[in-house]
This record gives structure tokens, C-alpha cells and sequence, in this order.
């Protein structure tokens, strides 16, 4: 799971590979300029330049890894690199060709991204800032003058361009089709998710209307008869009466919590977790703002719900911190505890062995489009942070 979180990030955002690529590429120029015999004219500007797009590099790596990027960022960085790489080219005399290379792994970079005809426009750009600094450089230097075989690197690079556009195509309907699974994945869970709602909601009415009323009505026959008859096996049937109808009660609002359809995601967590609250054995900490009614609401509650239980079972804790925030357009729950903790990649495991519930809950929050990240070691407790 945590491979495909991996692969997720880098393909939703691809202005993240380049941003990786664009460190080795400027080391790249160092060290080819730094080998290359030649006499440059500019030597101080040069360096200003490289040090200066190195910086921003870093700093654009930063920034990008930081949150989602607005899609003109992913064609302005490759566009900044083609002019940083003939400003070089421009004040480095004879680094030109050293600098050759670094011509031709630029559309690959371009590439990544999922607009063809961007890709296409970027390379060709590169293929004519090529020759753009071979003309500059031959006008500057009557020695050197603009050899044939400039004619056909620029030839070079415009096929290069076209093949980097094509890729660019395939990766775009491969993207496309990825995207068009997953959000019929989200669908497909969001209706089942529905669809278990209204069954529970269904089973709720019928325990509540039905042997909870019962059980109730047998309850109160049995009062009248205490009071007429008092005896200790009559006691021991009305105390066994009422722990069995309790237990319904907790059961129907398991099912179908009507305080999360009437007040909200935030009471109903509230109120599931007063039944911790009165263990003495637990502490339980809890820092819930008022986020309304999202609209994954029952998909938090069952995570909660889920969690807290798992909690109770395993985890041997002795303090309970859960949190309920909006961060934008995102609700955030967490959950943590100092008990046990575990190892989070045993999860897959566990599902081999029966135990659905932790990765059920993972793979019904990620097909919603949400993330479900845990902290856990043996020994250190486990925190879970869920964002929908």
C-alpha cells in the first residue's frame, strides 16, 4: 500500500519527477564545464547563473513536495531551464559544447508531463535555443564560424522533440484511462458504502421496533411481577433483561448513529467516545472542531468507530488523544494511543489471515480519494491520520 502511495504521488504530479531530475542535470553542467578546456568570456556571470538556478532549484524541490502545484508550474519550470540553459550557453564562450548533452536530456524531462502538445512546443524551443546560441557563438568567435554538423544536432533535437511528444501522448491516455478506473473505483465504493447505510439503517428500524421493543415490554411485565413476587432469581432475570437490552441499544446506534444524521460527524465522534470516557482505566484527550456535515461523514464515523475499537482490543493503551479538524477542503481525523503499537506493513498480512478490518477501512478511504497514513512501532504506540 505504501508502494502505491508512492506511485500515486509521482504520477498525479508530475511536476515532482522533473523537479528531481533538475538537481542531477545542473550537477551535470558542473561537471562538464569544469572538465571542458575552454576559455569562457564570461566567467563570473557564468558562475552567478549556475549558483543562482541551483538555488532555486532546491528551493523549487522544496516547494513542490510541500502540496499540490497549479498545472502552469509543471510547462514554467521546463521553460525556465531551456532559457537558464542558454543564458549559460551565452556568456560561456566554448562551454557550448559542453553543454551539448545537457540539449539533448532536456525534452526527456519535458516528457513527463501530460500535455503533448506542451511537450512538443518545449522541445522544439530547445531544438531552436540550440541553434539560437551556436549563431550567437559563431558571430562572437569568426574562428568558429557555424559548422555542418550544428545543422544536424538541431535535426537531432526536433526528432527528439517529436519522440518526446509521442511519449508524452501515450503517458497522457495511459493517465487518462488510470483516472477514468479510479474514479469508477470511487463510485463503485461510494455506492457500496451507501448501499451498507441503508441496509444498517434498515437493521437499526427492525432491532429498535422490534425485539428491542419487545425485550423492553418484557422487561416492564417482569417490574410488576417484582413487585407482587419478590424474588432473587426474578432479580437475576430483570439484571440479565437489562444488560441484553443495553446491548441492543449500543448495537442500534453501532449501526445507525442517529445523532451523526441529526447534528453532525463532530457530536457523533463526541458522543462515541464517552463510552471510553468513563473507563477509569483509559484517558481519553480530545480536540474536536465543529466541522458540520462533510460529505464523507459516515466513512469518518465508521473510521473512528473502527479505530477506537481496534484500539480497545489490541492496543492495551492507556491514554486515547483523538482530533477533528478542516484543513481547507479536507476534514482530518486522528487517532492515537501509547499502547502496543504494531507493524504498520503487517497489515497485508493480516488480511491474509482473516483480519479485514484496518485495511478494509484503508482501501474504502483511498478509493473516496482520501488518504490513510499510520505511525506505528512495537513498543511506541500507533497514530492514524485519516484525511477525506
Amino acid at each position: 500500500m505504501a508502494s502505491g502511495r508512492v506511485v500515486e504521488f509521482f504520477t498525479t504530479q508530475p511536476v515532482r519527477v522533473s523537479a528531481l531530475l533538475r538537481l542531477p542535470l545542473i550537477g551535470l553542467i558542473v561537471v562538464l564545464v569544469s572538465v571542458w578546456d575552454v576559455d569562457h568570456w564570461l566567467p563570473m556571470l557564468y558562475a552567478v547563473i549556475l549558483s543562482v538556478y541551483a538555488a532555486v532549484a532546491v528551493l523549487w524541490l522544496v516547494v513542490v513536495f510541500r502540496g499540490p502545484m497549479p498545472p502552469w508550474a509543471e510547462w514554467a519550470s521546463t521553460a525556465v531551464d531551456v532559457l537558464v540553459l542558454v543564458a549559460l550557453c551565452a556568456v560561456s564562450g566554448g562551454a557550448t559544447a559542453a553543454l551539448l548533452p545537457v540539449f539533448f536530456l532536456l525534452p526527456i524531462s519535458v516528457a513527463f508531463q501530460d500535455r503533448p502538445w506542451l511537450t512538443a512546443l518545449l522541445g522544439g524551443s530547445t531544438a531552436l535555443g540550440y541553434l539560437a546560441v551556436w549563431i550567437l557563438y559563431s558571430e562572437r568567435d569568426d574562428n568558429v564560424g557555424l559548422p555542418d554538423i550544428v545543422y544536424m544536432h538541431v535535426g537531432f533535437l526536433a526528432w527528439l522533440a517529436v519522440a518526446s511528444a509521442a511519449l508524452s501522448f501515450v503517458l497522457a491516455r495511459r493517465s487518462a484511462r488510470v483516472r477514468s478506473l479510479m474514479e469508477v473505483r470511487r463510485q463503485l465504493v461510494s455506492e457500496s458504502t451507501r448501499a451498507d447505510d441503508l441496509r444498517n439503517a434498515e437493521l437499526a428500524e427492525h432491532l429498535h421496533d422490534g425485539p428491542l421493543q419487545i425485550l423492553l415490554a418484557a422487561r416492564l411485565d417482569l417490574d410488576e411481577i417484582r413487585e407482587r413476587i419478590p424474588d432473587p432469581g426474578l432479580d437475576r432475570v430483570h439484571a440479565a433483561l437489562q444488560e441484553t437490552a443495553a446491548g441492543l441499544r449500543s448495537t442500534v446506534t453501532a449501526l445507525h448513529p442517529q445523532v451523526l444524521a441529526q447534528l453532525g460527524l463532530t457530536p457523533a465522534v463526541r458522543e462515541l467516545l464517552r463510552q471510553y470516557e468513563t473507563r477509569p482505566d483509559i484517558t481519553v484527550r480530545a480536540d474536536l472542531e465543529d466541522v458540520g456535515h462533510p460529505e464523507g461523514q459516515a466513512l469518518l464515523y465508521r473510521a473512528a468507530r473502527e479505530l477506537l475499537a481496534n484500539i480497545n482490543k489490541h492496543a492495551g493503551a492507556s491514554t486515547i488523544s483523538v482530533g477533528l479538524f478542516r484543513a481547507g477542503d479536507r476534514v482530518v481525523l486522528t487517532v492515537a494511543d501509547d499502547g502496543k503499537g504494531f507493524d504498520p506493513s503487517m497489515v497485508a498480512q493480516s488480511v491474509a489471515e482473516g483480519h479485514i478490518g484496518l485495511a478494509s477501512l484503508q482501501v474504502r478511504i483511498e478509493a473516496m480519494g482520501g488518504s490513510m497514513a499510520i505511525s506505528s512501532e512495537p513498543g511506541f504506540g500507533t497514530q492514524v491520520r485519516v484525511t477525506l
